[in-house]
């Protein structure tokens, strides 16, 4: 991400320190300076769904979707004209401070709406939410790869112009999507549709409890471990996954019968195309998982779902090491595609079990507190994976051998994840609020429901001409990304 320097001076560049490279012009930004600019992101994501959560359900989702369309679609513009000023630091205002924010506010949005819109499948409602943050990897990456290709034919990388023509599209496609949201009515449910009875135990509420006091509870800081550890877990396979391909099964994957044999070029082009299909069918299983298992914790409870992630999780962290040792890439690659399914459900389960323990009112700003769960674990995560993996090989172990205690240590940390789950307990009567509380808490929003009269009649209307015309606009694009994941994912078979 940088518009080379022609001329950089090697001995004057070569210790030039981090505060140095922020502004320097001369001096071309090396790898490790870049890639903080994801850490900052990531960072940003987390705190500012953190801050703005609460504001977010006073606001409306129009709003904060309109903010959220301008700090992402901005921040790339801003990232983009930093690249071709070759200034680092407006960079990292732009892509890490201002899009990390986007991200934030445009993360939490659709979801403390859509759950508020289907009480009874409140897992589908955020499976199809956090999909599409998943799925829209696989068609933005395609975009921004045909634009490169586009803008760097007349010279240069074509970095720049790609990040600032990226920004633009996402604002209009985002301020499209956030215009069109629309408010649940108070005590809204599916026409046909009742309630089951809450019985004495049941991890779901029909209350509501504040976001002050909800993120004091018990509940949400074992929920808060429970996201930590998997996303933890889930992260060390996402950086891993591709060299560690490479490393454990090398010639292997070209077809031949030891892993450290002398190589081609042309085998070396096979081995580097699977771990392309790898990347491709990791894509493809983060976002599928996100709707599989929240749509399936519906019928056997979030819990239950949870459970489901850490016991399999284990049980095939475990074994990833045995299909190296073995020699099977083939049951290599099916443990990997499952691990990725059970992290990308992990973050649509979530939603819907704060919805469950604190009820939906304000489950959007817990959400967002919640977020900083995954802030952590997208900075901690690779920081601890890489370090270990430094040490193994310092130690003198075998390449292919070296990630086997990394993941035997992430099986352990989904262990942890466990009993964290395993001791959540519904919220008590005592932190919930009041009627007067809640009436107070709603007449706080700004923004009207989106629906007046007979609101199951204008919920059918949805699905007249704008709403194919809607669905049409992400299922089609959703699709295509879908065909490029899996001629990625060919070249493994």
């Amino acid at each position: 991400m940088t518009k080379l320097v022609a001329n950089a001076d090697p001995a004057m560049c070569t210790n030039l320190g981090f505060m140095a490279a922020l502004t320097t012009t001369t001096c071309n930004w090396t790898v490790p300076q870049v890639n903080h600019i994801f850490e900052t992101f990531i960072a940003m994501l987390g705190i500012s769904a953190f801050i703005w959560g609460g504001w977010l359900e006073h606001a409306g989702p129009r709003k904060a979707g309109f903010i959220a369309a301008l700090c992402w679609g901005g921040g790339l513009v801003l990232g983009g004209i930093g690249v071709s000023m070759h200034q680092l630091w407006l960079v990292y205002l732009g892509c890490g401070v201002l899009g990390g924010v986007g991200q934030g506010l445009g993360y939490i949005t659709p979801v403390s709406t859509l759950i508020k819109w289907f009480p009874d499948r409140r897992g589908l409602a955020t499976g199809f939410a956090i999909m599409g943050y998943g799925g829209g990897a696989m068609i933005g990456a395609p975009i921004a790869v045909a634009l490169m290709k586009h803008f760097s034919a007349s010279g240069g990388q074509g970095v720049a112009s790609t990040l600032m023509a990226m920004g633009v599209l996402y604002v209009i496609v985002m301020a499209a999507g956030a215009f069109g949201f629309r408010i649940a009515p108070t005590g809204w449910k599916p026409e046909g549709w009742t309630p089951k009875a809450i019985e004495a135990k049941s991890m779901i509420t029909q209350h509501h409890v504040h976001l002050n006091k909800a993120w004091k509870t018990p509940q949400f800081w074992l929920v808060w471990g429970v996201l930590f550890l998997n996303v933890t877990a889930g992260i060390a396979v996402i950086s891993m996954a591709s060299p560690m391909l490479q490393d454990v099964f090398g010639g292997k994957l070209a077809g031949l019968t030891e892993a450290a044999a002398d190589l081609t070029a042309a085998q070396k082009a096979a081995i580097v195309a699977a771990a392309a299909g790898l990347v491709g069918l990791i894509s493809l299983f983060n976002s599928l998982g996100r709707l599989f298992w929240a749509s399936l914790s519906d019928k056997i409870g979030r819990k239950n779902t949870y459970y489901t992630f850490f016991v399999l999780g284990i049980v095939v962290y475990c074994l990833l090491p045995t299909w190296g040792h073995l020699g099977l890439p083939g049951l290599f690659v099916i443990s990997i595609c499952v691990i990725l399914s059970m992290y990308g459900g992990g973050f649509a389960t979530v939603p819907a079990y704060l919805a469950d323990l604190f009820g939906t009112q304000m489950v959007g700003a817990i959400h967002g507190r919640l977020l900083t769960a995954w802030s952590a674990a997208g900075i901690v995560g690779p920081v601890i994976i890489a370090s270990i993996r430094q040490a193994q090989l310092d130690a003198g172990v075998a390449k292919n051998l070296v990630y086997d205690r990394t993941l035997y240590i992430m099986a352990a940390l989904l262990f942890v994840g466990l009993i964290c789950n395993l001791l959540v307990k519904p919220v008590k009567e005592s932190v919930v609020m009041t009627p007067e509380e809640l009436a107070r808490e709603r007449s706080l929003q700004h923004e009207a429901s989106g629906i007046g009269g007979d609101a199951a009649t204008a919920a059918r209307g949805a699905f007249g001409v704008t709403g194919i015309l809607a669905w049409a606009a992400v299922g089609v694009p959703f699709l295509i990304g879908l065909y490029i994941a899996l001629a990625k994912a060919a070249a493994l078979f």
